[in-house]
C-alpha cells in the first residue's frame, strides 16, 4: 500500500554528467565530469507540469514521457510512495546526444529526486545499491548510471545468471594527477543507431586484447596514469562506429597520435582526452577548434546529491 503524498513538498537534486566505456572497457568502465544538471520538483494536488531550461529545449518531451518523471515516479514506487501531482523544474548542462550520460543523468537525478520526497515521508530511502539498480535497468547497462550515481571513476557489471538482470558496481580512487578534456562537437548522434554498428560477433584476438587493456585501464586509473596511451586502446567498438561519425573518428586518430590517450566518449560522439598531468598540445588543441570541437578540461564528478524542504 503506497502512501499518498501531500502537496508543496519539495525536493532537489544534482548529477553529473558521464563518460562510459573509456576505451577498451565496454559496457563496464565509467567516469563522471563535473558537468551538472540539477532538478527541481515540488508535489501538487494533480497534474504534471514539466519545465526545462538549457540543453535538451524542444527535443525532450514535456509530459509523463520525460526520463526525469519517468525515473521519480519509479523511484517512488520502489519507496512504497505515490504523488497525485508534480510540478518539475529541470535546469539541464549536460549536452545531449553527445555520448556524456545526458539519459543517466536524468534517470539518476529522478531516482534521487524520489529519495528527497522520501526522506520528508518518513520513508526508507533508496540506497546507492538501489540507485545503481534501478538506473541501470532504464540504460540498460551499468557504466554511465555507475558513475552517475557514485562519482569518480567506476568499474561496473552485470552479474551472471541473475533474474532479474541484477547490476552492481565499484568506485575506483582516481590518481590524482589525472587531468580530462572531453571535446564536444555540435553534432549528435544515436547511441541506439552506433550500437547497431557493432558486430555480433569478435575474434578471440580482439577480445583478449580489450580483456587486457581494460585490465590495464584499471591500474591506469589509479596508480599508473603513464600507461594510459596503451592502456585505452581498443578493437570491438571505436573503429566500428567511425563511419557514423567521422570528425570524431579523425580527432580521435589526431590525439592519439601526438601521443594523448583520447577515446570515444560513450557512443559518441564527444571525445574525451586523458593525460599523466600534461596539457594537451597545441597542434590538438588547434585541430579540434579548426573541426568544431569544444574542448574544456574538467574535474572528476561527484556523486548525485539530492536534498528535500518545504
Amino acid at each position: 500500500m503506497s502512501h499518498t503524498l501531500p502537496s508543496g513538498l519539495r525536493a532537489g537534486a544534482v548529477v553529473a554528467a558521464s563518460s562510459a566505456n573509456l576505451g577498451p572497457g565496454f559496457d563496464s568502465l565509467g567516469l563522471a565530469l563535473s558537468l551538472y544538471d540539477e532538478i527541481e520538483v515540488e508535489t501538487t494536488d494533480s497534474g504534471l507540469v514539466v519545465d526545462v531550461e538549457g540543453q535538451g529545449v524542444g527535443h525532450v518531451p514535456l509530459d509523463a514521457d520525460h526520463l526525469v518523471v519517468r525515473a521519480i515516479r519509479r523511484g517512488l514506487d520502489a519507496a512504497g510512495l505515490h504523488a497525485e501531482g508534480l510540478k518539475v523544474l529541470c535546469r539541464n548542462v549536460i549536452p545531449h546526444s553527445r555520448g556524456l550520460g545526458s539519459s543517466a543523468a536524468a534517470v539518476v537525478g529522478g531516482l534521487a529526486i524520489a529519495n528527497g520526497f522520501a526522506a520528508q515521508a518518513g520513508s526508507s530511502e533508496l540506497t546507492r545499491d538501489q540507485l545503481v539498480q534501478l538506473s541501470s535497468e532504464f540504460e540498460g547497462h551499468p557504466d554511465n548510471a555507475a558513475a552517475a550515481v557514485l562519482g569518480g571513476a567506476v568499474v561496473s557489471w552485470t552479474v551472471d545468471g541473475s533474474d532479474p538482470v541484477r547490476y552492481d558496481a565499484a568506485q575506483l580512487q582516481l590518481h590524482p594527477d589525472i587531468r580530462l578534456f572531453p571535446a564536444v562537437p555540435e553534432t549528435r548522434s544515436s547511441t541506439a543507431a552506433t550500437r547497431g554498428l557493432l558486430p555480433a560477433e569478435v575474434s578471440h584476438t580482439d577480445a583478449r586484447f580489450n580483456v587486457a587493456r581494460a585490465a590495464m585501464l584499471v591500474v591506469a586509473l589509479t596508480q599508473r596514469p603513464d600507461l594510459l596511451l596503451e592502456a585505452t586502446g581498443d578493437r570491438l567498438h571505436q573503429a566500428q562506429r567511425g563511419p557514423a561519425m567521422p570528425a570524431s573518428a579523425e580527432y580521435l586518430a589526431v590525439l592519439r597520435r601526438c601521443g594523448v590517450a583520447a577515446v570515444l566518449s560513450g557512443a559518441g560522439p564527444a571525445v574525451i582526452a586523458l593525460t599523466d598531468g600534461r596539457d594537451l598540445p597545441a597542434e590538438a588543441l588547434d585541430y579540434g577548434a579548426a573541426n568544431g570541437f569544444t574542448v574544456t578540461e574538467m574535474s572528476a564528478g561527484d556523486g548525485v546529491r539530492w536534498s528535500s524542504g518545504t
